[in-house]
């Protein structure tokens, strides 16, 4: 595996000064050939929010605000976001009753789906930091994966192939049938170097057809491992193609053994979810938590048919039903999804928000609050929408499953008592986000 792994971070820094372009002479001009890389790169669809020229303002911003952090006065945008804040929590008390109505609205028009509505998130996105810092919708991930690899194949045409067997492939199962199958066809020839029936393949051969062929990558793996294709007489006198093993085409049994071992160690590149960080106003957040397909583990005509069921489902909440009845249709209401929106509403009104995995644990979402607060460090607790209180101590180890967070809740933040006079003593008790998030906060 450390060949791997030592195989892999060096194509990986070989990438990353590919896409920094070619090297030029100080008296040159940059233009062109700037215009010529960027042709080479990947095609990049990033998630709705900050554009690149929003990046820079809010860049700009944050150095205008770190200057100013000793200033009594300083960051006058944050005074106005607190005063628009202040002014819609005040008009969300007058209005609570009109609330409850619109709210009864927006359920009856959840079940149109043919109709786009205002999504909590525009989508899942995730990164993969190996290859570059691009955040993209999974399925532009796979490609930028498959594209990234298959130009790795001409420098190191064995190792890579075993990455693409795990990556650009997504039956496990076929996968590892296929891993078994080119091991046991390498370690015949090692252990049987004179015998001639191991030295080739009958492309035909049903076990070839059906574990191997299939897989992308495997044929790059046998080429890798000195195999070429050539037409030869079968048994039965008929003409057929045949992958045939030429050991003047490796430069060892060494490197069969290699092989084995990278077959066997190699695993896909990971992506990591991206939390799609956004900061939001009352007034952003009032309506009701709206989640895009992406979120959802079933297809577009499964989720129709779900919909379709649920004055049936309504039925049967009304009847009289057990807790373990009850508890296994909120499981089974909760594995629709894949991904959840989860809010954390601070005392001054404003919202966190960040998506996660349904199976991701408590203290990821306990990490994600902390890494963005203010007074970074201290103890904070959790409250669910029906005043549980999430202790880091006893839930790290929960899933959002678990704690029935799916598919999106709001949490609200309180800081723990035991630094009620720490945060009181402080000249800014009333800010709890950073000014680098705050300065992120959703035009309305």
């Amino acid at each position: 595996m450390s060949k791997i792994k030592k195989f892999f971070r060096n194509i990986t820094t070989e990438a990353k000064f590919k896409k920094a372009g070619p090297g030029h002479k100080l008296s040159e001009s940059t233009s062109t050939q700037s215009s010529n890389s960027s042709k080479n790169e990947f095609p990049v669809v990033r998630r709705t929010g900050l554009s690149e020229e929003s990046k820079i303002a809010a860049e700009a911003a944050l150095a205008r605000l770190q200057k100013k952090r000793e200033n009594p006065a300083f960051n006058t945008s944050l005074a106005a976001i607190q005063a628009q804040v202040k002014k819609e929590l005040e008009n969300e008390k007058t209005t609570a009753a009109s609330t409850s109505a619109a709210d009864s609205v927006t359920v009856n028009r959840e079940s149109d789906l043919d109709i786009p509505k205002n999504f909590a998130a525009s989508g899942v996105f995730f990164k993969c930091p190996l290859i570059s810092n691009d955040i993209l919708p999974r399925d532009e991930w796979k490609e930028n994966i498959r594209k990234f690899l298959y130009e790795q194949l001409e420098e190191e045409r064995g190792l890579t192939a075993c990455l693409i067997i795990q990556s650009c492939n997504t039956n496990r199962e076929k996968i590892e049938s296929c891993v078994e199958t080119l091991i046991k066809y390498l370690e015949n020839i090692i252990t049987y170097p004179e015998e001639e029936k191991y030295q080739k393949i009958r492309m035909s051969n049903r076990a070839f057809c059906e574990r191997v062929q299939p897989i992308e990558g495997s044929m790059e793996l046998l080429m890798a491992a000195g195999f070429s294709q050539t037409k030869q007489t079968s048994p039965n006198g008929a003409e057929e193609d045949y992958l045939v093993f030429n050991k003047d085409n490796v430069e060892s049994v060494e490197s069969l053994i290699t092989l084995i071992e990278a077959l066997r160690s190699a695993e896909p590149i990971q992506l990591e979810l991206d939390r799609n960080l956004q900061v939001m106003l009352p007034s952003q957040a009032a309506a009701k938590m709206q989640l895009p397909p992406s979120f959802y583990s079933l297809s577009a005509e499964e989720l129709k048919r779900e919909h379709q069921l649920r004055a049936e489902a309504l039925e049967r909440q009304q009847m009289l039903r057990t807790k373990a009845m009850r508890e296994k249709d909120e499981l089974r209401e909760m594995r629709k999804y894949k991904f959840a929106i989860i809010r954390i509403r601070f005392p001054d009104g404003i919202l966190l928000q960040g998506t996660f995995s349904i199976y991701e644990r408590y203290n990821e979402i306990h990490e994600f609050v902390q890494e963005n607060l203010e007074h970074s460090g201290l103890p904070f607790v959790l409250n669910t929408p029906t005043g549980h209180k999430l202790i880091l101590e006893e839930d790290s180890n929960k899933t959002l499953m678990d704690l029935r967070l799916v598919p999106a809740t709001v949490l609200t933040f309180a800081w723990d008592s035991s630094v009620l006079d720490e945060i009181n003593s402080s000249p800014n008790k009333d800010v709890y986000l950073k000014p680098e998030v705050m300065v992120l906060v959703q035009e309305v």
